[in-house]
């Protein structure tokens, strides 16, 4: 596919995109590794890129519900990656609960859902500043003649 080889060439871009953003991963209800996460989940596409006047940059999060059981578990350990307090309030469940998690059946989905969702507005506007950096460095048309085939 020939998205990802426009995507493959726009690391710098990516990489100044990241510690920009990083103010608005703070102000989000995600840790840093949380966000981590989220990215492995979303792909970039670039629609309309025969047209770069018209074109954008969107975020695929059609991945995102494969993280949100890890992206629990991140926010559940504490400092240092140890065990930590269940914010759930719960007894922590146990294997069964683990397995139960892992298979989507079991936990509180409503939590996810809306970590889900900010998840995909966070990256929508990921992918808008990264188009942005793009433009204002006077690269968007040739990514999107990258992206065009």
């Amino acid at each position: 596919m020939s998205d990802s080889n426009w995507t493959d060439r726009i690391a710098g871009e990516r990489m100044a995109v990241d510690q920009r953003f990083n103010e608005q991963v703070k102000a989000s209800s995600f840790s840093s590794q949380q966000w981590g996460l989220v990215m492995t989940a979303v792909e970039f596409e670039i629609e309309n890129p025969g047209d770069p006047d018209a074109a954008r940059i969107v975020a695929d999060t059609s991945k995102l519900s494969s993280v949100m059981p890890e992206m629990e578990r991140v926010a559940n350990q504490g400092p240092m990656g140890g065990p930590g307090g269940d914010k759930s309030g719960g007894s922590g469940g146990g294997l069964l609960s683990g397995v139960k998690d892992a298979l989507g059946i079991g936990g509180s989905s409503g939590g996810n859902k809306q970590q889900e969702e900010e998840a995909a507005r966070l990256a929508q506007a990921y992918a808008e500043q990264l188009q942005e950096k793009l433009e204002s460095n006077g690269r968007w048309k040739s990514v999107c003649e990258q992206a065009q085939g």
